[in-house]
């Protein structure tokens, strides 16, 4: 069974296990990608997100906030209206006016049920985070991906807080064996990764179907899924693919923000990840809850097919650029893999025969930060949280293209920020200097 993953969460793998990316160096198996010596752990992704945010700062200072595209999919608006501020957001009892419409909306919205409950975390990772850690009931997890995906470092994560592991395995593979072995309390679906490998709905509903019948919870994370699926594939509402709880993020595939996580299902198990989550101090503030009432209120799904139609485009010109053998096509544009990325760049530097002084995930890292000091165009490369994949993606947002010049004018980017970065890659100190500052 060479596509099963059995994290042990709460203990490091062996020597004998460690996975390595095609340079050899060995994958932290929470986030999948290998740390260097400048991107040593989540502290440093912390400072590179620092950095990257001030690089931002002086570029709107300088050229005005519309000089920046955004590039991460996420469109991170904060659509309240002027009256909500004294009523909605207002701490004390905001919350308990917007509770049913609020309800109401995000069960239309995922495909629920009329007695389900809703809670809103501060981030779709801290809702994960806290399902996992409420219902993981001391068993260990089973974590069914889309082939060729892998789970969200949350997902990890949230078994380590609860002190279980994660028995990780593709839904073209022998999922129902894990299942059966473990009798796991919980079952994390993945419907859509964060890379967009996406899991199809009747490989899901055999899981929920199967996981049932040995008395397991299956918990869907939706984070893209909820809309990506239904919208651009056809598929069924998240709930309605049987699960008993689903989790989406209000800044993405369509929902134009605030940043948040939008948790859906049974009354008992939302009400059990919200105190988990509020222990935590995960749960989301008035301010935040009104705000995705009103982008789920004001949510179309031709905003999605707009942004699908850009991305696809995108990628067609990177692949001209860069070659199709190298250009992934992702529902939402183009994605070069953080391996080739590298490749690419000590090409460029006539340097494919000496080993490199950097990983992977600095020399995308320093990608990102040419392409947004030089031409405005942000990217999950910068502004990634800690564990965020680092591969290279372009996933422009309704107004990215227009702000950073169009397609041509992104692909020369991408093309000349190679360049700047390859005339450095053999200097770990001047990588050191473009990715954290110092």
């Amino acid at each position: 069974m060479s596509d099963v993953k059995d994290t042990k969460a709460q203990i490091p793998s062996t020597a004998a296990s460690v996975k390595t990316d095609s340079f050899g160096n060995p994958v932290d198996p929470t986030v999948g990608f290998a740390r260097g010596s400048i991107i040593r752990s989540s502290i440093d992704e912390a400072l590179r997100l620092r950095h990257g945010q001030a690089v931002a700062a002086k570029r709107v200072k300088l050229l005005g906030a519309a000089s920046i595209g955004v590039f991460t999919g996420n469109q991170r608006d904060f659509p309240i209206h002027a009256d909500d501020i004294a009523t909605l957001c207002e701490e004390w009892v905001g919350p308990g006016l917007a509770a049913e419409e609020l309800r109401q909306v995000a069960i239309g919205h995922m495909g629920g049920r009329g007695d389900d409950a809703v809670a809103i975390f501060n981030r779709t990772s801290a809702g994960i985070v806290a399902t996992i850690a409420a219902l993981a009931d001391g068993k260990p997890i089973v974590s069914v991906v889309p082939p060729k995906g892998r789970s969200h470092a949350s997902v990890i994560r949230g078994a380590k807080l609860a002190g279980v592991a994660v028995h990780e395995v593709q839904g073209n593979n022998e999922w129902l064996k894990v299942v059966e072995a473990q009798r796991p309390a919980l079952v994390v679906v993945t419907t859509v990764t964060s890379s967009l490998e996406r899991l199809e709905d009747h490989v899901t509903l055999e899981v929920v179907q199967f996981a049932h019948a040995l008395g397991a919870k299956v918990f869907l994370d939706e984070a893209y899924g909820a809309r990506l699926r239904t919208v651009l594939h056809g598929g069924r509402l998240s709930l309605q693919l049987g699960a008993d709880i689903a989790v989406t993020n209000c800044d993405k595939a369509g929902l134009s923000g605030p940043r948040a996580g939008v948790l859906v299902g049974r009354a008992d198990l939302v009400t059990a990840a919200a105190a988990r989550g509020a222990e935590y101090g995960m749960e989301a503030r008035a301010p935040i809850s009104a705000a995705v009432l009103r982008s789920l209120q004001k949510y179309q799904p031709e905003d999605l097919r707009e942004e699908s139609a850009a991305g696809q485009k995108l990628a067609e010109a990177l692949a001209q650029k860069l070659g199709a053998g190298l250009v992934q096509r992702s529902d939402l544009g183009p994605m070069v893999e953080e391996d080739a990325v590298l490749r690419v760049l000590l090409k460029l530097a006539g340097r494919e025969n000496e080993k490199p002084v950097v990983v992977p995930c600095e020399a995308t890292s320093a990608l990102g930060m040419v392409l947004l000091e030089d031409h405005g165009i942000l990217t999950v490369n910068t502004h990634g949280q800690p564990g965020a994949r680092v591969s290279l993606r372009l996933k422009p947002t309704l107004d990215a293209l227009g702000r950073t010049g169009g397609f041509d004018a992104v692909v020369a980017a991408v093309m000349k920020s190679l360049e700047k970065v390859a005339s450095i890659i053999h200097d770990r100190d001047a990588v050191a200097q473009l990715v954290i500052g110092k």
